[in-house]
């Protein structure tokens, strides 16, 4: 055989080399994880449920889901032990890390509609008319026009007509 038949064989035997090898290390990391919780720890299960860590097994975690909720389970189940700050923000809403006060979003849009012309000048420029987009209230319409719109309209019958 020459090197052109076995290339492809080596590169594919090389390829499952490397893919094995970053799985077996992730995997390492991942239970590495897992062994450093303690409780009081929070945490993230891979179902998206947020808990703290009340007791670690070895092979099992008992977690404090709220008030009186305690769960139990396997450690595979942990997706991610967070840190303290990450878990009081995502479960608590609680900022630790806030750089200041100027970078947070008003509760209302109005910071977003200021100008920098004086008060004045920006109550003139707006128009406060209402806007006629060609639509009638029912209570708007005239009862004549009402009237005459019914009477254009073909009445239904039961079936007994004169035209027979």
């Amino acid at each position: 055989m020459s090197l052109v038949t076995l290339l492809p064989f080596i590169v594919l035997i090389g390829a499952m080399f490397l893919m094995t090898r970053s799985a077996k290390r992730k995997q390492a990391q991942a239970a590495d994880m897992r062994n450093q919780m303690q409780p009081g720890s929070g945490i993230r299960t891979i179902g998206g449920m947020y808990a703290t860590v009340k007791e670690v097994n070895d092979d099992t975690v008992l977690l404090d889901a709220g008030p009186g909720v305690e769960l139990l389970f396997a450690k595979n189940a942990i997706a991610t032990v967070l840190s303290d700050d990450e878990y009081n923000r995502i479960v608590h809403g609680i900022e630790h890390d806030l750089k200041s006060d100027a970078d947070l979003v008003p509760d209302d849009a109005s910071s977003l509609t200021e100008t920098d012309e004086p008060a004045a000048d920006a109550s003139t420029a707006s128009d406060d008319k209402p806007i006629d987009l060609g639509k009638k209230d029912a209570a708007e319409e005239p009862a004549d026009a009402a009237e005459a719109k019914a009477d254009a309209e073909p009445k239904k019958t039961d079936g007994d007509s004169e035209a027979k």
